[in-house]
């Protein structure tokens, strides 16, 4: 039986081999710590570093690649950004589609006195910009939204809400790029993103344990690192330096995985975004026509609409729990996948699903149209078993 991979929303794979190949050049002749030395392996560590910052930074528009700390997700990145930016009385606003990683920063800090406002969705997952300008205070420090769902793929109007929240005062735009960065265009300058937080091992085909987080310039003065120690610069200073990337950069790298993530990023830019979002599309279009003559048995939450959504896809099969669909999809038909909440409780709860949440699948570019078929097949089986 043939394995398909149909959870590239929880971690892209396969990777690209020049990832892996990457990864395996580092460690074979480098091996050294950027910045903690002087000799040459430390020297061709740091570069290895810095061009991965630098391909991330044309991949999202940034000017300066100093503007950019690498980080190991995109939970670490948002935790810098909320509780940083957050102090007891400021407002943020958020929608009811996001992922915990944004959630539940927000609920520990609104226990120590900062006051969230949860933005309602459509049931499809869909949001209204006009209701973020509507929620906007005059103590409103931040507005936080996630650029896409990963329960639902729908895409959030982020340029929109950049282009309005600028017209309102002085308030912070943080996106979750988690689930975009790599697969669809992300242009911070455009989009009016004052803070980006992103992973790599999602669409942008790097490792595990990589990620990042863009600070528009000036702004990282006023938000504290939630780690502090050695950054291999200033070392006759026992404080923090408190400039970008290294007030947020503490300790030894994962320099292995930065190795990986530029060669991701790499592939991502050769391949270019145009494209790998065209694959995407068609494969997601493909299943979700296929689904369209199984609506009596089978409910597919979210716009059912490729072009306005990214390649997740959440269903229920009626009177079949997602734990028991997932378990037949990969016992039967070698299908992975992910059933359940998808760490996203409110997002669930927008759509109707919640407690049990939905069988998810997700389509990459290293899928095939063969793959959606495939997929499409199962769900039939297990209808019909």
């Amino acid at each position: 039986m043939k394995t398909i991979y149909l959870d590239n929303a929880a971690t892209s794979f396969p990777k690209p081999d020049a990832m892996l190949a990457a990864m395996i050049s580092y460690q074979q002749t480098i091996g050294a710590n950027p910045g903690r030395s002087g000799h040459g392996l430390c020297i061709d560590a740091g570069r290895i570093v810095y061009e991965t910052r630098e391909i991330l930074a044309r991949l999202f528009n940034i000017d300066d690649p100093l503007c950019l700390a690498l980080t190991k997700n995109s939970t670490e990145a948002l935790n810098i950004a909320l509780q940083g930016t957050l102090k007891p009385g400021d407002h943020i606003i958020t929608s009811a589609m996001e992922h915990n990683s944004v959630m539940r920063p927000l609920r520990f800090l609104e226990s120590q006195g900062v006051k969230v406002s949860v933005i309602p969705c459509s049931p499809r997952g869909e949001l209204d910009p006009d209701d973020i300008s509507k929620a906007v205070r005059n103590d409103t420090r931040m507005v936080v939204l996630t650029h896409a769902s990963n329960v639902t793929g729908t895409i959030f109007p982020i340029e929109a809400v950049g282009l309005r929240l600028k017209e309102q005062g002085d308030i912070i735009f943080c996106v979750d790029a988690a689930q975009t960065a790599g697969a669809l265009p992300v242009d911070v300058q455009r989009m009016k993103i004052d803070i980006l937080a992103f992973t790599g091992h999602k669409s942008l085909y790097g490792p595990q344990g990589t990620g990042g987080l863009y600070i528009r310039k000036g702004l990282e003065k006023k938000i504290p690192p939630l780690m502090m120690g050695g950054t291999g610069s200033r070392s006759e200073f026992e404080k923090q330096p408190d400039f970008m990337p290294d007030k947020y950069e503490s300790g030894t790298p994962n320099t292995i995985g930065i190795a990986g993530l530029g060669a991701g990023a790499n592939f991502i830019s050769g391949k270019t975004i145009a494209v790998i979002r065209a694959k995407e599309e068609q494969l997601t279009a493909r299943f979700l026509d296929h689904m369209i003559a199984l609506r009596d048995r089978v409910v597919v939450y979210g716009l059912n609409n490729a072009a306005i959504q990214t390649a997740v896809v959440s269903f229920n099969v009626r009177n079949i729990t997602p734990s028991d669909a997932a378990l037949y999809f990969e016992e039967k038909w070698g299908i992975l996948c992910r059933p359940g909440l998808h760490c996203a409780p409110s997002a669930h709860r927008t759509i109707g699903t919640f407690p049990q949440g939905t069988v998810r699948f997700s389509f990459g570019f290293l899928n095939t149209s063969e793959d959606a078929d495939y997929a499409a097949e199962a769900i039939i089986g297990l209808i019909n078993r």
